[in-house]
């Protein structure tokens, strides 16, 4: 169990803390306590056996200013400084000391210095001291910190981002210290700011998501409701995988209530949006593995079922019209099917925006993407700021820039990176410490930005909490010197030119792509026997478009998932085929060559069964057309006419598709040809009857002469 208490001696209040800043170090203590505490009632509840829980192994000291850092002048500095102990070892008391640094960190560098730890060359000065209770195993504690806005160290801050240290010592044991920052606003020019946050699902490695995960999804706790709930009210702007509003869609009527209530809201929210690529799928990626034009849907006509889609007739109160004679009860019963821009329709959307994973930004791909036209529209790329050579050296980057004949949208990398990880906690001091962190590097982007706009991203992510990403949000879209944008204003800005650097892109994932779009044409061959070919050519894309969905690249089973998607396209091009056949004995000069064909397939499949002998003494009909039926192995009779002449006989079967491509193995039957016996039974036969004609012919004439001599002797 974790518990909280307060410090010790004064109840977290110092010498130096005034009226406001013990409101302040209060709502600290509320704010981190519900996180890391239970509720003050469990005494009075049934008690409930508390799971044992998973430690880490290490002791986690965080640092975190309350209101993400920011301290506008004559306001207080409240700060929260916790332990948690991942050991199974009790934490002993731990005397605290909280100091402000005298100058200004100077650039986004000596901000990233001073957060890993890299404290020399700071100086500080100390503000006030605090003891953190003892932590038994497993558990938290946290102490609040509260300086009065008179406190010398407070009084004349310039405008600018300031280090803060904690320190301790435990009692007999090691000592450490923990980095923060605050931030005191300048209260010049505001700065444009947009902010990009992605409504994505969880990876899959299915074309759609199935109702079943919809519902889980879009309900009250699901991720998706999270991140409508998240974004609702606020000015982000929306990067929406479209496979999420397609998925809704191909159900039709059958529908969840909650997918469908999820749509409509989505759809009724003010925020500006674009459409990500389907599946989110990385067009990095796509373009390393040569593809001259991103992959796009084909086909979702698999996913829905004809039930789903029977227009409801509309009630009148005026008596109904009389149905023209073209009218028919099968046509207003026949189910009416989306288009497929209405399947992947998100909203009023933007011009066409690519949203590429970090580790596929390239010059190649970014060349690449100046060159793509989609709906004979150019593409802008959203690049993030460290991919840029000014970026790797620690310069902010500007919303709006160019590289060639590439247009681009670049994010700030660093408050990116802070706002993302903010977003993944649910530890209150945690999540303030990355919040901070986040207004800081703001802080410096906006300041060295010179009145340019800048944008940021939030990253994908998925189990975040409703809390957590609006505290990620309203961190950037409500931080001092920042005015909310939409991609429009930042793209209407003049662009500046930069330079992509040179990094070692992602090729794995790209040689993975180039193989997966050589399955899909062994597919797109195989379903050839299909009355629709898209049956199977529709979800292999859409799967292969999910494979390469940007949250993969991380992803531990993402190569689990690949092996999967390709054995089982491979079982679907050997879904139809011959069985093998077993040895045939031919007695007779003409007879039906008995030959299965094997359809595991759920549609109906076209083939043409091409059967040829290796020997002249057996004839066989070259070409006989079968249609195969679903899940079935159906009998196909080959015509064959045996010649004069005995012997064995293989005959080669093949299917082969109306367009002419060859399906499954080819098999060989073994016929064993004994045709001369006929021949020769019948010549026998026939000499037989013969001879018997004979001598019956012979016996009448003897006996008819031997009649009339005796009538002659008479």
């Amino acid at each position: 169990m974790t518990m909280t208490h307060p410090p010790s001696g004064t109840t977290g209040l110092r010498r130096r803390a005034g009226a406001r800043a013990a409101g302040l170090i209060g709502a600290v203590l509320l704010a981190v306590a519900p996180v890391i505490a239970p509720a003050a009632s469990a005494d009075t509840a049934t008690p409930t056996p508390t799971p044992t829980p998973t430690l880490s192994g290490v002791v986690s000291f965080t640092l975190a200013p309350i209101g993400n850092g920011i301290v506008d002048a004559g306001d207080p500095l409240a700060v929260s400084v916790a332990i948690d102990n991942g050991t199974d070892a009790v934490v002993p008391r731990t005397p605290v000391t909280l100091s402000l640094g005298t100058r200004t960190l100077a650039d986004r560098d000596a901000l990233t210095r001073w957060l890993a730890g890299g404290t020399s060359g700071v100086t500080t000065t100390e503000l006030d001291d605090d003891t953190i209770p003892a932590v038994e195993p497993g558990g938290s504690q946290v102490a609040g910190i509260g300086i009065d806005p008179d406190d010398d160290a407070l009084t004349d801050l310039e405008p600018g981002v300031y280090p803060l240290l904690a320190s301790y010592k435990r009692i007999g044991g090691s000592s450490g210290k923990a980095t923060s920052v605050i931030v005191v606003p300048d209260d010049g020019e505001e700065t444009d700011v947009a902010l990009v946050v992605p409504i994505t699902a969880p990876v899959t490695t299915a074309g759609l998501l199935t109702a079943e995960q919809l519902t889980a999804l879009t309900g009250p706790d699901g991720s998706l409701t999270a991140l409508l709930d998240a974004v609702a009210g606020t000015p982000a702007v929306l990067a929406v995988d479209p496979a999420i509003p397609a998925a809704i869609r191909v159900l039709g009527t059958s529908a969840p209530e909650s997918a469908t209530a999820w749509l409509d809201r989505l759809l009724a929210l003010g925020n500006t949006r674009f459409a990500l690529q389907f599946g989110d799928a990385d067009a990095g990626v796509q373009m390393q593995a040569g593809l001259e034009s991103l992959a796009q849907p084909t086909s979702l006509q698999a996913y829905m079922a004809a039930e789903d889609f029977i227009p409801v007739p509309e009630e009148s109160p005026s008596p109904s019209p009389t149905p023209s004679p073209e009218a028919t009860e099968t046509d207003a019963s026949a189910p009416v099917y989306p288009e497929l821009d209405a399947l992947l329709d998100i909203g009023a959307s933007s011009d066409p925006l690519l949203w590429p994973a970090t580790t596929s930004v390239s010059p190649e791909t970014v060349a690449a993407f100046g060159a793509l036209r989609i709906d004979d529209e150019t593409v802008t790329a959203i690049i993030p700021s460290d991919a840029t050579a000014a970026g790797t050296e620690g310069a902010t980057v500007t919303g709006h820039a160019v590289s060639g004949d590439a247009d681009l949208l670049v994010v700030d990398a660093d408050v990116s990176a802070a706002l993302a990880e903010a977003a993944e906690l649910e530890a209150g001091a945690e999540r303030s410490a990355e919040l901070t962190a986040a207004t800081a590097y703001l802080a410096l982007a906006t300041t060295e930005a010179d009145g340019a706009p800048l944008v940021v991203g939030l990253g994908r992510g998925d189990g975040r909490s409703v809390v957590s990403l609006r505290a990620a949000i309203t961190a950037v879209t409500r931080a001092p010197g920042v005015s909310p944008a939409s991609l429009g204003s930042v793209l209407g800005a003049p662009a500046v030119d930069v330079t992509v650097a040179d990094t070692d892109a992602e090729t794995e994932q790209a040689a993975t792509a180039s193989a997966l779009f050589a399955d899909e044409v062994d597919l797109g061959d195989f379903a050839t026997i299909l009355d629709d070919p898209t049956l199977l050519t529709g979800p292999q894309r859409a799967e292969i478009l999910q494979i390469l969905a940007v949250s993969w690249t991380e992803a531990p089973e993402w190569e689990a998932a690949l092996a999967a998607h390709r054995e089982a396209t491979a079982t679907t091009i050997d879904a139809v085929g011959i069985v093998e056949p077993t040895s045939i004995q031919l007695l007779s000069a003409g007879a039906d060559l008995p030959v299965w064909v094997r359809n595991d397939l759920p549609y109906p499949a076209n083939v043409t069964l091409y059967a040829v002998a290796d020997d002249v003494r057996l004839d066989v009909t070259e070409a006989t057309e079968v249609v195969a039926g679903p899940a079935s192995n159906t009998a196909v009779k080959v015509p064959v006419q045996a010649r004069v002449g005995s012997g064995q006989v293989t005959v080669e079967l093949q299917l082969r598709s109306p367009a002419q491509v060859v399906i499954g193995d080819t098999q060989y039957a073994d016929v064993t040809v004994r045709a001369d016996w006929e021949s020769i039974g019948l010549v026998i036969l026939g000499v037989l009857v013969g001879g018997l004609l004979v001598v019956g012919l012979v016996r009448t004439v003897l006996r008819r002469r031997k009649a009339r001599a005796e009538e002659d002797a008479e």
